[in-house]
């Protein structure tokens, strides 16, 4: 019964809709990915074929977190934050 109480109201709070969120969160997942890869950029040193594809990595990453914030941008626009 307490183990019942305990979680019973979890998930009745919801600032924000679920795709919203869910663009938030990856978003935060992606930028600390960026963050890590000019590390194995680094780590890379004497590989210049292992360099090459922790950039295209971080571009392809970027391009990525540059659409999700235009999407949230868009999500603000229309109201749903």
């Amino acid at each position: 019964m307490v183990e019942q109480t305990a979680v019973e109201h979890i998930g009745e709070t919801r600032p924000t809709a679920d795709h919203d969120f869910d663009l938030v969160e990856e978003l935060s997942h992606r930028m600390k990915s960026l963050w890590r890869i000019d590390q194995r950029i680094a780590n890379a040193e004497d590989k210049p074929e292992l360099q090459q594809f922790w950039r295209t990595v971080k571009r392809q990453d970027q391009e990525t977190v540059d659409r999700m914030r235009e999407l949230i941008k868009q999500e603000c626009a229309a109201g749903c934050f």
